[in-house]
């Protein structure tokens, strides 16, 4: 019986997947991407199968968090989504880790210079801030730089209101509670409210967002023990942009931001503790762009400065310094062919602290007067749309580190488009590279850091192909292959005297799975989307990532005022390892496959307020992300939103 309805999931898997693109007025923003060659084009050019989650689709997923929003993409494990909210999150694609998947803001790629993976956390980002998201996986760097080796991230916030001055606000209530939890109290609350407007050229937005749990702990108690204290989870997020447009050509915006994230965790010996960690992040950064002729000149940046504070028995403080940019000139040369000449940059340092043992006071382990770092990224792409059905995006850059000197990244991706009847079929491919530079923690720590170090080098082969027939489906299947050189690992350099460091592995690793997805479109009410993705990493590097995984979402819409969502996920079964506290060896365990049934309803009561529910996990099921970890049982949340 199991496995029959794995089969039948899996045949499911196979026959819907773009889960992310629901509604039924969504089908045409889907036909328009840009993710994959930095200039708007139809879908049937692109050379990639892009994810495009829509405004509409993201009503689907309110009072849920980005992450959980991202877990439901085909090729996407995003480990501790459903687990205790300040959870770390774990990002899996297609056999990579979190400093392999890059997220970009606005045009503007994130990182954190203060952590050991250099990766951005998902958690400073709330999910009412954004408008829309595209999903690009495999090795992007040509176009995207460092970080970009198995999928690219690209968020778009919310643009400003078009009336002099319009308000949105939003309050949610709900439960978080584990699936041993015999009552039902509200331990979360999400609130926000965005004030924006447009008088004139001139335009402007400010916003704020605060995010409260505090129903879960971290780590699960052993059966029959007496039951952990609850981990809390505060998050609170504020903006300010003000812009202006000079005319129907140019654009400038500027920004100011500050997030704050602290949140509490258990001691690694899988005691109950009471640790905390605090990140403060100030940010500011801004937008130019300017349309001529046949062209479009593109200006973005970002200066951030993260401070991070962790409170535990090995107490810590890292402060990091970033300031990055991205400037690419569009071009038509001719009409089937633009020209994209861009330059990127990066310029970081950090700071970190922590307390010897047997001192009482902080003292500098990293200083930022060293512990440096900055790259400048000239790129060059071609984008090629033939009337006659092929496509051609290449391209290529070069990185130029200030410690490891020069390396070069590029990319070929071809794609065929048939117009057959009302069936559309494309075939693509693509060969492109990635790298991923080391952290300033990787390169400076004074017990491990390695000055020697050279960036990650992964190169992504890829084959699909895509069928659909106007708004009635669409029908993706994709094969890939990854390898990886040059892997920044943790070497023991002298076991005896536990004297370990990074260094760059001479071993190649190789990944290789299979992505489907699938809109179907049952009826004017009734629409359905599931993917299914099978994952087959190398040895070394299987913690945590599932070989099969289900998606499948279906959407019910009884009124235009109306929308009911029915959710699915399944996870097969994962290898896990951790550290045994009494002989500090590393141990395996295997970790049981789960399934999680999801419900949300959204109703339009006036143009000025709109009511959601949604009921996670309805059947209560047991499951663990990580080992001894504890994650959510059924949980209820409903809330309201206000427009005026």
């Amino acid at each position: 019986m199991k496995k029959s309805f794995l089969l039948f999931s899996a045949i499911l898997g196979t026959l819907t997947a773009f889960a992310q693109q629901v509604q039924k007025d969504t089908v045409q923003t889907l036909d328009s991407v840009y993710i994959d060659t930095k200039v708007p084009i139809s879908r049937k050019n692109s050379g990639k199968m892009v994810t495009v989650i829509s405004s509409e689709t993201l009503r689907q997923f309110q009072g849920k968090s980005l992450a959980q929003v991202l877990n439901s993409i085909s090729g996407f494990e995003l480990n501790g989504s459903h687990s205790n909210n300040g959870q770390t999150l774990g990002y899996y694609v297609r056999g990579g880790k979190n400093r392999q998947v890059l997220i970009v803001v606005d045009g503007v790629p994130q990182n954190d210079a203060s952590q050991i993976a250099n990766d951005y956390d998902l958690r400073l980002i709330p999910l009412d801030e954004i408008e829309r998201i595209e999903v690009l996986k495999g090795a992007a760097s040509t176009l995207y730089g460092s970080g970009a080796a198995t999928a690219v991230i690209s968020i778009t916030t919310k643009k400003a209101s078009k009336s002099p001055i319009a308000i949105h606000t939003q309050t949610m209530l709900g439960t978080d509670r584990s699936a041993e939890a015999s009552a039902y109290p509200l331990k979360a609350i999400n609130n926000s409210i965005q004030v924006s407007g447009t008088m004139g050229s001139f335009f402007y937005k400010a916003e704020a967002q605060h995010r409260f749990s505090n129903g879960l702990s971290a780590i699960e108690a052993l059966e029959g023990a007496a039951p952990f204290e609850e981990d809390s989870f505060n998050a609170f997020q504020s903006k300010i942009q003000l812009g202006v447009h000079y005319n129907e050509n140019i654009s400038i915006s500027q920004f100011v931001a500050f997030n704050q994230l602290e949140n509490d965790f258990d001691d690694f010996s899988y005691t109950d503790a009471d640790y905390s960690n605090k990140t403060l992040q100030y940010s500011t950064g801004g937008h130019f762009e300017w349309c001529f002729g046949k062209g479009t000149y593109v200006f973005n940046d970002l200066y951030s400065v993260i401070k991070r504070d962790i409170a535990s028995s090995f107490p810590a403080k890292y402060e990091s310094k970033t300031y990055q940019f991205d400037n690419y000139l569009q071009y038509t040369m001719v009409e089937p062919v633009k020209l994209i000449l861009g330059l990127g940059g990066n310029f970081s340092r950090m700071n970190a602290f922590t307390i010897p043992f047997g001192a009482t006071e902080f003292s500098k382990d990293i200083d930022a007067d060293q512990a440096r770092l900055s790259y400048i990224d000239p790129y060059v792409n071609v984008l090629f749309t033939s009337s006659l059905g092929l496509n051609v995006n290449a391209g290529a850059r070069l990185n130029m580190h200030s410690l490891y000197g020069n390396h070069w990244v590029y990319q070929f991706n071809p794609s065929y488009y048939l117009k057959l009847n009302r069936l559309s079929i494309k075939w693509l491919a693509s060969y492109s590279t990635a790298y991923s530079t080391p952290s300033l923690y990787q390169i400076y720590d004074p017990f491990y850091g390695n000055t020697h170090l050279q960036p990650e080098a992964n190169t992504t082969i890829e084959g699909g192909i895509e069928l659909s027939s106007g708004k009635s489906y669409r029908l993706g299947l994709l094969y890939f292959q990854r390898f990886e050189k040059q892997f920044i690992d943790f070497v023991a350099v002298d076991p005896d005297t536990f004297a370990y460091q990074y260094q760059n592995s001479d071993a190649v690793f190789k990944y290789n799975g299979l992505e489907t997805q699938l809109y179907l479109r049952f009826s004017e009410q009734w629409d359905g989307n599931f993917n299914y993705t099978f994952t087959h990493p190398d040895e070394a590097f299987r913690i945590r990532i599932p070989k099969h995984k289900v998606n499948a979402i279906l959407n019910y819409e009884p009124t235009s005022k109306t929308q009911i969502g029915f959710s699915y996920h399944y996870v097969s079964e994962r290898e896990d390892r951790y550290l045994d506290p009494s002989t500090f060896e590393n141990k395996t365990v295997f970790l049981k496959a789960y399934h999680l049934l999801n419900l949300t309803a959204n109703h339009r009561v006036t143009k000025q307020i709109h009511l959601f529910v949604s009921l996670d996990n309805v059947l209560n099921s047991d499951f663990e992300e990580l080992y001894r970890y504890q994650s959510k049982g059924r949980n209820i949340s409903m809330g309201f939103g206000l427009d005026l």
